[in-house]
C-alpha cells in the first residue's frame, strides 16, 4: 500500500511542477510580450490620430494617418483576444 501512496505524491509533484513551469512561463514571458506589443498598437493608434488630425488639409497624409489608426486597432484586438484565449486555455486546464 506504500507503493501506491508515493507513485500518487510522485505523479502529483511532476504535475504541480508543470503547471508551476508553465504558470512562470505565462507570467514572466507572454504576458509581458503582449502587454508590450498592446502598447505599441495603442501608440501606433495615436500617431495615426496625431496625424490624421494635423494633417487634415492633405489627402494623401490624411489616408495615411487613417490607415495608421486602422492597424493600430486591429492590433489591440489581436493583443486582446490573445490574452482571451490564453485566460480560457489556462481556465480549462486549470493552472
Amino acid at each position: 500500500m506504500d507503493f501506491f501512496v508515493q507513485t500518487v505524491y510522485a505523479a502529483d509533484f511532476q504535475s504541480s511542477s508543470f503547471d508551476s513551469l508553465f504558470g512562470k512561463i505565462i507570467n514572466n514571458i507572454v504576458n509581458p510580450g503582449i502587454t508590450l506589443l498592446l502598447g505599441l498598437a495603442v501608440v501606433f493608434f495615436v500617431w495615426g490620430l496625431f496625424e490624421f488630425i494635423s494633417n487634415s488639409a492633405q489627402s494623401e497624409k490624411r489616408d495615411q494617418g487613417y490607415q495608421h489608426m486602422l492597424w493600430g486597432v486591429i492590433g489591440v484586438f489581436i493583443m486582446l483576444a490573445a490574452k482571451g484565449i490564453i485566460n480560457i486555455i489556462l481556465a480549462t486546464v486549470g493552472a
